[in-house]
C-alpha cells in the first residue's frame, strides 16, 4: 500500500485550519498529521520523520513564512512547503523562491487544484500559481535584465520555460510541444546550466529577476 503523503497546516487563522484540514480528511492518499498557527509549533513538529509537505501561510501575523523555509534549509530537511497564501507581492514570492518553497498557490483556488499541488509538490515538482508568477513578471520586467551577455535561449527553451512557469510536468510539456520527455529533460538542463542553477524553482526565480525581457518576451 502506499503510504499517504503527510500534511502540516501552518496558518494562524483557526477557522481556515479546521476546514482546510475537514476538506483534505476525505481525500485518498493525504493525511493531515498536524495544524499549527506559529513557526515554532511548526519547527517542532517538521524536526521529526511525521512530515511530507507543508502548507504555509507566508503571513503569519508577526511573522513570515520565509523563517520556516531558512529552518527546513538549515537543517537539511527533506520536507516540501508549499505556499497557500490569500496573495503576495512579487518580492516576497521571489523571496520564497530564494528560501526553497516547491511552491505557491492561492487560497481561493480550487479543491482539486490544490490537491493537484500538493500531489505534485510531494513527489518533487514545483507548482506555481500562473496569476503569483504573473505578478512577480510584471515586477521583474519594469527593471532592466542585469546580465544577458552570452544567455540567450532558444525557442524551444523559451516554451519549455513558459510552460514550466505555467506548472507543467515534463510529461505535461512534452505533449504541449509533440516532443518527448527526454528531449523536455535535456532542454531543462540546457536551461539550468545557462541560469547557472540546480532546481526548477531556482530556474523560475532567476528567470524572472535577472531575465525577464530576454528568455520570457513573448510570455503572458
Amino acid at each position: 500500500m502506499t503510504q499517504s503523503i503527510r500534511i502540516l497546516l501552518v496558518d494562524d487563522h483557526t477557522i481556515f485550519r479546521e476546514s482546510l484540514e475537514r476538506l483534505l480528511a476525505g481525500e485518498p492518499g493525504l493525511q493531515v498529521v498536524g495544524d499549527c498557527a506559529t513557526l515554532a509549533e511548526a519547527k517542532q513538529m517538521v524536526s521529526g520523520d511525521c512530515v511530507d509537505v507543508v502548507l504555509l501561510d507566508y503571513d503569519l501575523g508577526e511573522e513570515a513564512g520565509t523563517d520556516l523555509l531558512q529552518f527546513l534549509h538549515d537543517t537539511q530537511s527533506k520536507v516540501r512547503v508549499l505556499i497557500l497564501t490569500a496573495g503576495m507581492i512579487a518580492n516576497a514570492t521571489l523571496n520564497a523562491l530564494d528560501f526553497g518553497a516547491s511552491g505557491v498557490i492561492l487560497k481561493h483556488s480550487g479543491t482539486r487544484q490544490l490537491i493537484e499541488a500538493i500531489r505534485r509538490v510531494s513527489n518533487g515538482e514545483p507548482w506555481w500559481d500562473t496569476g503569483v508568477v504573473r505578478l512577480a513578471l510584471s515586477g521583474a520586467k519594469a527593471r532592466s535584465d542585469s546580465d544577458t551577455n552570452g544567455r540567450d535561449i532558444t525557442e524551444r527553451q523559451r516554451l519549455i520555460l513558459h510552460s514550466i512557469l505555467d506548472g507543467l510536468s515534463n510529461k505535461e510539456i512534452a505533449t504541449r510541444l509533440e516532443c518527448s520527455e527526454t528531449s523536455v529533460k535535456a532542454s531543462i538542463q540546457e536551461l539550468f546550466a545557462k541560469a547557472g542553477v540546480r532546481t526548477r524553482s531556482q530556474l523560475v526565480r532567476v528567470a524572472i529577476e535577472r531575465f525577464s525581457t530576454k528568455w520570457l518576451q513573448s510570455a503572458r
